[in-house]
């Protein structure tokens, strides 16, 4: 039986958007949708509301929010299976805990409290930091959320970090029945610099081919397994954490990988996610690799 796709919502437009991306993803897979809601979040934004009623406000506020969004889920595609659940706890540590029974966790770029000068909001930063499963950050205008440019990118790394990343986003690109790009940033080490230009551009070439020889060797498994998935590879010079969030521009989705190390605490995070999950074009799904 397939894991649920679990949806962070709190009732901002930024968690709306990641409930409608959400319900097209799980009908794309065949997936049911999960929708968790942390009832302290209420908590955090100041003032209390009475509703004329013994309950607590922020429990009937929970409430309204998680049933607000189911039914804009079942409005959107009411073949798509919807539960909820109101979880007492902090949006971090709600949506950490789900992401163990999940095929994966959706969350908005930013929530209610987000303040206005903010790429990203906190609770959706630390998610996608410390998740076991992979976690989408839903981002950019509404051409790239519905999915329309036909087209997946992943960032391929210089080592097998990203193999679980590679094997989503392929999956990814076969449901969607697009294209996928395979992107592999390159730069000649400054200590490689020299001044005749001949050697300078042997030196180029050099590192170009290898970036593309690895980007073979990390497609390899994954193409031969989705033979029916058209891939394009792409070594492009320049810094990862640049390359990538330009080559998003173009894309439906972004992959990339997010090493774990074992018995390390805190964010996990590193620069080229951080980088995408701040400045990307478009969703973003970053895929937890164990060291």
């Amino acid at each position: 039986m397939e894991l649920p796709l679990v949806v962070g919502v709190d009732g901002s437009d930024s968690s709306l958007q990641a409930v409608d991306w959400a319900v097209d993803e799980a009908a794309r897979h065949g997936l049911s949708l999960r929708l968790v809601h942390a009832s302290r979040w209420e908590r955090y934004e100041g003032g209390r509301p009475s509703f004329g009623t013994d309950r607590p406000a922020e429990e009937v506020m929970a409430e309204h929010i998680v049933a607000s969004c189911a039914e804009r889920a079942r409005l959107r595609n009411p073949e798509v299976k919807v539960s909820t659940d109101v979880l007492p706890d902090d949006a971090v540590s709600a949506l950490l805990h789900a992401g163990h029974e999940a095929f994966a966790l959706v969350t908005g770029s930013r929530g209610r409290g987000g303040l206005a000068g903010m790429l990203l909001g906190s609770v959706s930063l630390a998610v996608a930091a410390r998740a076991v499963c992979p976690v989408i950050v839903v981002r950019g205008g509404e051409q790239k959320r519905q999915g329309s440019l036909g087209r997946v990118v992943v960032g391929v790394g210089d080592s097998d970090e990203g193999s679980a990343a590679v094997r989503f986003a392929v999956r990814e690109a076969e449901v969607r029945g697009c294209t996928l790009a395979a992107v592999q940033a390159w730069r000649v080490p400054a200590h490689e610099h020299v001044d005749h230009p001949l050697i300078a551009d042997d030196a180029a070439q050099a590192h170009e081919e290898r970036a593309a020889t690895r980007l073979t060797e990390a497609l390899r498994e994954a193409v031969r397994d989705h033979p029916e998935v058209e891939v394009q590879r792409r070594a492009v010079e320049g810094p990862a954490h640049k390359v990538l969030p330009e080559a998003s521009a173009d894309a439906d989705l972004m992959v990339v990988g997010a090493l774990r190390r074992h018995g390390h605490f805190g964010l996990q995070l590193g620069r080229v996610a951080h980088a995408l999950l701040h400045h990307s074009d478009c969703p973003v799904a970053v895929v937890p690799q164990r060291a």
